[in-house]
């Protein structure tokens, strides 16, 4: 302590010379500086240490970076103002800053250690695996929430702050006790927001939805691939992206293919003469499930599920891993079928029947449907 003391006084009497003002700066000056130097060194050694460990420990070194650059600067300018020649009301300015920016610290902090902790949880779980569903409920629990918790750590931190001000500390208390509300005016404006918010909590909960779902809705198909704390990122099979609110999953109603489990059931729908030998069909598409690696190996039927005028309606079912392999599954069997028929059964082929008073009938050819 006698030592620290010592060095204050040869402090004090080599800046004695100088103005307050300048003295003060560069006191804050050497203070944030030497806090960078200490910063610079630690980050390296950090780095130096996790060289040669995974991806992880490297990603955690840089996700906590900038908090660690944060906290020196601050004890950097909290021991400045401690040795600088300021007059008491600027002192107190300062002392204010500091006890804002260790808010802000504790926010930063606390965002950061969530990120870390949800990033060590769900590396137990692969979305690129064939069977991903439980890896999706939990990679869409822990999106949703992260995003909820990170807003709630800014209100929560921005209310404190306000409290912190002799003036406005009832707008803090007010918004910290309302959860974003300060009265009538500013909750309806939050409203939206508000809706989001417990929307997002509901489908973290329920999940309707998660992370690459196979949706329909608004009449286009494509895949969950981001949930935000407001919207949700439909990726569409041509690569556009639908932008929805979350309140719209609770609210409307859509089609979630992989609700329980990736695999889906391909149809394939085609019409066809009253002739065509629908046995010989079924034979032909078992052989192509068979042959073919997009199957997984459940359903797969042939049935004629309707009459036409000229036609009657044959429906193939058939199963796939998941909603890509699905629809290049029916591609595959629709080319297949229509290469069979047209070698080996032409006449079922959709065809328009004539006839006269006798009964006798005419086959008319495909060319001369609609003259």
């Amino acid at each position: 302590m006698q030592d620290i003391e010592t060095a204050l006084r040869s402090l004090e009497l080599s800046i004695g010379w100088m103005p307050d003002w300048l003295a003060t700066a560069i006191v804050f000056a050497l203070a944030i500086g030497a806090a960078l130097l200490l910063h610079g060194l630690l980050a390296r050694l950090l780095r130096l240490a996790v060289t040669r460990r995974d991806m992880f420990w490297r990603s955690l070194v840089k996700r906590t970076n900038p908090p660690l650059r944060f906290a020196l600067i601050v004890l950097g300018v909290q021991g400045a103002a401690l040795l600088a020649p300021m007059r008491p009301e600027h002192a107190a300015i300062v002392s204010h800053g500091v006890l804002l920016a260790l808010i802000t610290l504790a926010v930063f902090a606390a965002r950061t250690a969530l990120h870390i902790w949800l990033t060590l949880y769900l590396r137990r779980f692969k979305l690129d695996s064939e069977d991903n569903l439980l890896a999706r409920k939990h990679v869409t629990q822990s999106r949703i929430l992260e995003r909820i918790a990170v807003t709630l750590f800014v209100v929560i931190g921005l209310a404190v702050g306000l409290m912190t001000f002799e003036g406005v500390a009832q707008f803090g208390v007010s918004l910290l006790a309302s959860a974003g509300a300060a009265g009538l005016v500013v909750g309806l404006a939050l409203q939206p927001l508000l809706k989001n918010i417990f929307a997002g909590l509901q489908l973290a909960i329920t999940q309707p939805i998660r992370i690459d779902d196979a949706l329909l809705v608004e009449g286009e198909w494509g895949n969950v691939e981001e949930i935000t704390s407001t919207y949700v990122v439909i990726k569409i099979w041509d690569w556009r992206r639908l932008i929805l609110p979350l309140s719209y999953f609770i609210e409307k109603p859509f089609q979630n293919w992989t609700r329980e489990g990736a695999a889906l059931i391909g149809v394939v729908t085609i019409y066809l003469d009253y002739a065509t030998p629908v046995g010989a069909i079924r034979d032909k598409v078992s052989e192509i499930a068979s042959g073919s690696p997009l199957w997984e190996g459940g359903v797969v039927a042939v049935q004629v599920t309707d009459f036409r005028e000229f036609t009657m309606e044959v429906r193939i079912l058939i199963s796939a891993r998941n909603a890509a392999n699905a629809f290049d599954l029916r591609c595959h069997v629709r080319e297949e079928i229509v290469a069979f028929l047209q070698e080996h059964y032409p006449q079922a082929l959709p065809r328009l029947r004539t006839g006269d008073s006798a009964g006798n009938e005419a086959l008319l050819p495909p060319v001369a449907r609609g003259s």
